[in-house]
C-alpha cells in the first residue's frame, strides 16, 4: 500500500506546484492528477483475475502486465477524457496524462532483481532499461518523504491563498 500512496502524494505534488503557475489548475483539477497517478496500478487486477486464468478463458496469451505501459496509460487517459465533457477534455487529458507519467516514471526507479525495468515506452519499443533501483515498491520510506513533502507544499499553497485573499480585500477597499 505505501507504493500506492506514493503514487497520489507525488501527483499531488506535482499537480499542486503547477497550480501555482497555472491559475486554472483547482483543486478538482489536481485531484484528476491523483486520479491519473492510479491508472498505471489497473494491473492489481491481476490479484483477483490471474493471467493464466484470462488466458485460459480468452484461448490466446495474455498477460495484465502490458496495462503497466506508456502506450496501456495513454489508451486509459483517452477513454477518462472520453467521460467528462468536451469543454474539460484538454485539461483533464493533461492532468490524467501528468499523473499516469509521473507513476510510470515512478516505477522506473523500482529495484528489480534483474537490474531492469518493464518495457516503459511500450508499444515504441520493447527495451527494458536499466533501473537504478532506488527503492523496492514496499517501502515505506518515499511514502513518508513524498508526504512530508506534500505537507510542505500544502502548507505553501495554503500561505499563498491566504495572501492573494488579503491583497484582493486590501484592493477592495481602497476602491
Amino acid at each position: 500500500m505505501p507504493d500506492l500512496l506514493s503514487h497520489a502524494l507525488l501527483a499531488y505534488i506535482l499537480a499542486t506546484v503547477a497550480s501555482w503557475r497555472f491559475e486554472w489548475i483547482t483543486r478538482p483539477y489536481v485531484t484528476v492528477a491523483m486520479a491519473g497517478a492510479f491508472i498505471p496500478d489497473m494491473t492489481k487486477v491481476m490479484l483477483v483475475f490471474p493471467s493464466a486464468r484470462v488466458e485460459q478463458l480468452l484461448g490466446i496469451p495474455f498477460d495484465w502486465i502490458g496495462l503497466h505501459t506508456t502506450g496501456a496509460a495513454l489508451c486509459s487517459v483517452l477513454v477518462g477524457v472520453l467521460l467528462v465533457a468536451k469543454t474539460e477534455r484538454a485539461r483533464v487529458f493533461l492532468l490524467l496524462a501528468v499523473g499516469a507519467a509521473s507513476h510510470l516514471t515512478a516505477d522506473a526507479f523500482l529495484l528489480k532483481p534483474t537490474g531492469v525495468s518493464y518495457p516503459v515506452l511500450w508499444p515504441l519499443t520493447r527495451i527494458h532499461p536499466p533501473t537504478p533501483g532506488l527503492y523496492l515498491s514496499t517501502d515505506v520510506e518515499p511514502a513518508i518523504v513524498l508526504g512530508a513533502v506534500a505537507l510542505v507544499v500544502y502548507a505553501v499553497t495554503q500561505s499563498r491563498n491566504r495572501r492573494r485573499r488579503s491583497s484582493q480585500s486590501s484592493s477592495e477597499e481602497t476602491a
